[in-house]
């Protein structure tokens, strides 16, 4: 795993331990919303953006596509709901897949 430059916070005394750590995570590693949404409060207070952790949590397979956390988030309930299909505008959801590269039924302009 690619690790991004990440500002140090002064606060933290496992900075170090925890940028070590993520370089031997595996891509494709699993994190939930509410843990994000913790480590976007927290760095919060040492102000530093949210965004940053929006961005250290992305999916490095994606890359090229640019999956946002919006799109992350859409894909993950068409793998918890399998009947429903995404209703998008957003050509990206063609290259998104569900586990075992099972394409995500969608209601799209150009699903065809």
């Amino acid at each position: 795993m690619r690790v991004r430059w990440w500002p140090r916070c002064p606060r933290d005394e496992h900075f170090d331990w925890a940028r070590q750590a993520f370089t031997q995570v595996a891509p494709g590693s699993l994190i939930c919303e509410a843990v994000i949404a913790e480590a976007c409060h927290l760095v919060a207070k040492e102000r530093v953006p949210r965004a940053r952790v929006i961005e250290f949590a992305v999916n490095e397979c994606y890359a090229n596509v640019g999956m946002d956390f919006g799109d992350a988030c859409v894909v993950r309930l068409a793998e918890l709901h399998p009947e429903a299909a995404v209703c998008t505008t957003d050509s990206d959801f063609l290259v998104y897949r569900k586990p075992g590269n099972e394409r995500i039924p969608l209601v799209a302009p150009f699903s065809g």
